[in-house]
């Protein structure tokens, strides 16, 4: 029922938007699949997606392809839950619920966007290694293929493979397992760092990684903490009453630091000198990092949604009553946005909103979605369900929950809250919580249960001894144990 709702749901929004709806970010991930090239700011695997799929000319076909991982992210939970782990089919389909009916991960679904094939990724690469209580060699090596995919479609798969290794150590892999894992990881990315430096002369993923974490140190970092800060870092300070209201402001507002320095933005110089100045920032001000990072990764368990970071942004999240011409950028000296998308499209690829359908979808919007709050609900249970078998660190619990949980933090440490980047670990945190619920979960509370009523009851009782008045009848009164025999009237021994 719940799985067929979900493709309902999802047949509405293609026919509501089409043929797709587009982020800002999508039309980058369209350049380099016009013309691949490695991007210096995000990798390319979400951009190979949408290169593969060109010759049919349909972005109809890749919001297609992007809702059934939607829905076999939901079939994995499922799976898992059900076949692997005995959990009664309601109950698994329970866990599978956010994942298939959240109106905001429909709608990240249908857009040009990288975190539906990421979140896929990764929930296959966890699939596949909980399936198998020992995994083979081949296992492990398709394990740590997935996840070398995952971190070239987003940079935060690299944390996914120290947790997925970590994970193995834990659970006596065998080194073996964990080198064909780690092997097979970085045969794909050794290969695009390869492509990179063939292009850019840098051998690296992209030229991103310190400018974004100098975004994260905008909102505080005070030169006047720093020592022996380089002259050539000095573009980058900012007084307080000068900063920008958000984080992100420190990289994409015309008046950001990065603007004093001459070139492209995200060039290999101003991205080490971001990085050494944040990194020197953190070192300099350790409470200041640790507030704004514990806010930004609280902020994800708030009930109300914000408008964040800005109004315009913020309504590419949703599915809107209008439709917004495609943007006229220049995206490098000969090629222009719209023109990319209309020429993938073979045709207009502006979205069309279509009633009722948009409608529906719009209403639905409003109503059926995962709350922070309820995030933060569904974490706790899988970190509850952790404590029965915390004689095996977690058990199998373990891997999605610490998974979950650091694909929430991880922008937290290194950018600035994004709504968009809470989704991808809500499959996580929906296993794991399922997980609580398996049957040696229960046994295990089960027999702490028993041994807690048995110690209460083999308790021994208070003593009444001292409260009992001492008996006044005489030694003729009968007694409710029957006659008194005292020693005269005891019969002579023959």
């Amino acid at each position: 029922m719940i799985i067929a709702t979900a493709a309902l749901l999802r047949l509405i929004a293609m026919l509501g938007y089409q043929p797709v709806m587009f982020f800002n970010d999508s039309f980058d991930y369209l350049h380099v699949a016009t013309d691949p090239y490695p991007h210096p700011l995000r990798p390319d695997g979400y951009a190979f997606l949408l290169w593969a799929l060109k010759p049919f000319h349909s972005f109809a076909l890749v919001a297609a392809v992007q809702h059934l991982m939607g829905l076999g992210i939901g079939v994995m939970i499922y799976a898992l839950l059900r076949r692997k782990f005995r959990l009664p089919g309601w109950g698994a389909a329970l866990a599978a619920a956010p994942v298939l009916l959240d109106a905001y991960q429909l709608q990240l679904e249908h857009l040009v966007l990288s975190d539906t094939m990421f979140t896929f990724l990764v929930m296959s690469a966890v699939t596949l290694l909980l399936w198998h209580d020992r995994p083979s060699w081949r296992i492990a090596a398709a394990v740590g293929l997935i996840i070398g995919l995952a971190w070239l479609t987003r940079s935060v798969g690299m944390p996914v493979l120290l947790g997925v290794l970590v994970y193995m150590l834990i659970r006596r892999s065998g080194w073996k397992l964990m080198a064909a894992t780690l092997v097979a990881c970085m045969l794909p990315v050794l290969a695009y760092m390869g492509w990179y430096r063939a292009d850019s002369g840098k051998f690296a993923i992209t030229e991103s990684n310190g400018i974004f974490l100098y975004a994260r140190v905008y909102k505080f970092a005070d030169c006047h903490q720093m020592n022996n800060l380089p002259v050539s870092e000095y573009p980058l300070c900012t007084e307080p009453a000068n900063r920008l209201p958000n984080s992100q402001d420190g990289i994409w507002n015309a008046q950001s630091p990065l603007n004093r320095y001459t070139g492209q933005r995200f060039s290999p110089e101003n991205n080490a000198l971001s990085n050494d100045f944040a990194k020197r920032a953190i070192m300099a001000q350790p409470f200041d990092y640790m507030k704004v990072v514990a806010h930004d990764f609280f902020k994800v368990f708030r009930w109300e949604r914000t408008v964040f970071p800005d109004k315009a942004t913020y309504a590419q999240y949703e599915f809107g009553k209008t439709s917004k011409p495609l943007p006229k950028w220049r995206m490098d000296h000969n090629s222009i946005a719209s023109v990319e998308a209309q020429s993938y499209e073979r045709g207009n690829a502006q979205t069309q909103v279509v009633e009722p359908f948009a409608g529906v979808a719009r209403g639905y919007q409003d109503v059926f979605y995962l709350r922070g709050t309820m995030v933060g609900v569904i974490l706790l249970v899988g970190l509850a369900g952790l404590v029965p078998m915390w004689r095996r660190f977690g058990g199998e619990a373990l891997l999605p929950w610490t998974l979950a949980t650091g694909l929430l933090l991880a922008p937290a440490a290194t950018a600035e809250f994004d709504y968009r980047y809470v989704l991808p670990a809500v499959p996580l945190a929906a296993l794991a919580a399922g997980l609580a619920f398996r049957p040696e979960g229960r046994a295990t509370v089960s027999g702490w249960t028993r041994r807690l009523r048995g110690r209460s009851q083999q308790e021994p009782a208070p003593s009444t001894t001292a409260s009992t008045p001492t008996s006044t009848a005489s030694p003729n009164t009968p007694s409710d144990t029957g006659p008194q025999v005292t020693p005269e009237d005891a019969p002579a021994a023959t």
